[in-house]
């Protein structure tokens, strides 16, 4: 039985909490909203207003604390003051412990914002009282708790090889594939490509709904075969190699020709046009570097 603390107690932080602790584990809530404890406290959880881990053994501090946007940026600014908390609660603790940043943050914010937090708040260097880990979550809110008891993929990332190793085998009896990762970035890139690239899918399919409306066709059963038809939808390996711009025929021909259909019928596609001038931006900064013009690469 591992001893784990979940800071930041909202959906994120609930579905993991709940989670560990059906699968046996010794689990304390932590969150700064009393309203929120309350809740937690009436369906008999552990909940707590602040870390305290005087008294501890080793253990897991899992940072699921929220992380909005504000325009084109994050909000860390709660993400902070938690990590900050969890500094000055290592302080006072005289056993090592596995801080895990859970939240979705921008790549690089385990190793530039949550280590130097944790070392400035605790007195302490990273491998002499804590080390830092990165384990994204990939939660649906409507499913969250089972989501968490039955992942179809977890991701860990550790600087440290034993860190690394310990998360493992707190993780691995939940099944799905585990996949680890050396450097924390990784892992939280891997979290914001995943989001991004669900919201682009959506985005592309509502842009063929719109064609679809003027064209008096039904999108439905047209998006179901393709989703069984298009290579890049079977495939999960099929357009993943960075630097590699589309070409040949294809490709080339169809997305620059539905662009003047588009045109036709007086419907602007910007995510298409953003493909073909994203591709096109490519091909040429490839091209630069090998000194070669790249004009058919797939």
């Amino acid at each position: 039985m591992a001893r784990i603390f979940v800071v930041g107690s909202g959906v994120v932080g609930t579905a993991t909490g709940k989670g560990f602790l059906h699968a046996g584990h010794k689990v304390t809530f932590i969150d700064v909203d009393e309203r929120r404890l309350e809740v937690l406290r009436s369906e008999g959880l552990d909940a707590h207003s602040r870390l305290d881990l005087r008294a501890e053994p080793s253990s897991f501090v899992f940072l699921t604390l929220p992380t909005p946007n504000v325009g084109h940026a994050y909000d860390l600014s709660a993400f902070e003051a938690g990590t900050a908390s969890v500094g000055e609660s290592l302080r006072e603790s005289y056993e090592s412990h596995i801080v895990v940043v859970r939240s979705t943050v921008p790549p690089g914010t385990a190793e530039s914002l949550v280590q130097p937090l944790l070392e400035k708040h605790s007195g302490r260097t990273t491998g002499e009282g804590f080390t830092v880990a990165s384990n994204p979550e990939f939660l649906r809110a409507a499913s969250a708790v089972e989501d968490f008891r039955h992942p179809w993929m977890t991701v860990v990332a550790s600087r440290s090889a034993r860190t690394r190793e310990r998360l493992g085998e707190l993780l691995q009896p939940f099944g799905g594939d585990l996949r680890f990762f050396e450097n924390p970035a990784e892992a939280e890139l891997v979290k914001c490509a995943h989001n991004i690239y669900n919201a682009t899918k959506i985005s592309f399919w509502n842009e063929m709904w719109l064609v679809s409306q003027e064209l008096g066709l039904d999108l439905d059963p047209i998006a179901q075969t393709v989703a069984r038809s298009a290579e890049g939808s079977v495939n999960p390996l099929y357009g993943i190699r960075g630097g590699a711009p589309y070409g040949g025929v294809c490709l080339p021909k169809d997305t620059q020709g539905f662009l003047g259909l588009a045109d036709s019928i007086g419907l602007h596609m910007p995510l298409l046009k953003a493909v073909v001038e994203v591709n096109d931006q490519l091909a040429g900064a490839v091209g630069e570097r090998s000194g070669t013009p790249v004009t058919s690469a797939v």
